[in-house]
């Protein structure tokens, strides 16, 4: 039986944009190899304004959930962006009559570990480093492990140990993860049980403040929506 399958409904939800998204995506219009992140460590990164409107659309979407929809369970990643979203979505709900609990916080659900890449941008590794550029073109996504850092199939080996734990625990209940675009792909993995297809879905596939969700069906978690963002209209 795949990891998980005890749960009722299992929605991931990606941080809304952060300041790192931000200049990553100045940087690769412009070309620009110098761009830097201010904050020391990607843990750290907190959301753009753009990342906080996200949020409270999210939390719109959190308070317009009917009662046998509405997630029972809230864990966050612990790093700044992902913990702001949920505290932002939190209080949007709440103003709206839809009260939530704090989440827990579980550090198996970071983001991917870039190591020695942390917080450069595509042009700075390009430029700066561009045996590893070559390399991950050549591994590909899912296998490339810059130094020091993981690969996809390391984050779902750290996302399977926590819906190990996850799924006896919360058994029947719905529950709502607030994450990163690394954690879906390996979410998805992981549900997909033995033998399962390795996730199809990449980071790219996943914008910011979108929402995936799995639904259990008798015999596993099946997908219903991977990176939807109809809750961001408007």
């Amino acid at each position: 039986m795949p990891y998980g399958c005890e749960l009722a409904r299992l929605t991931v939800v990606r941080h809304g944009e952060s300041a790192a998204n931000e200049l990553f995506a100045r940087a690769v219009e412009t070309g620009d190899a110098d761009l830097r992140v201010a904050e020391p460590t990607d843990a750290q990164v907190p959301l753009s304004a753009t990342g906080v409107r996200q949020a409270e659309a999210l939390g719109r979407w959190l308070a317009g959930l009917g009662a046998r929809e509405r997630p029972q369970s809230v864990i966050c990643s612990p790093y700044a962006r992902a913990v702001r979203t949920w505290e932002v979505m939190a209080s949007v709900a709440d103003a709206a009559g839809a009260s939530y609990g704090p989440a827990l916080v579980d550090e198996r659900l970071r983001d991917r570990e870039m190591g020695v890449l942390e917080l450069m941008t595509p042009p700075a590794v390009r430029a700066y480093a561009p045996a590893e550029a070559d390399r991950r073109e050549r591994v590909g996504e899912w296998f490339y492990r810059p130094p020091g850092g993981e690969s996809l199939a390391d984050v779902a080996l750290r996302v399977r140990d926590f819906l190990t734990e996850l799924g006896p625990a919360a058994a029947g209940r719905r529950v709502l993860l607030v994450a990163h675009d690394a954690v879906v792909p390996a979410v998805g993995r992981v549900l997909a049980g033995i033998g399962g297809a390795r996730a199809a879905t990449m980071p790219a596939q996943v914008p910011n403040a979108s929402l995936s969700w799995w639904v259990r069906d008798g015999v596993g978690m099946r997908p219903v929506v991977i990176g939807g963002t109809p809750h961001l209209d408007g």
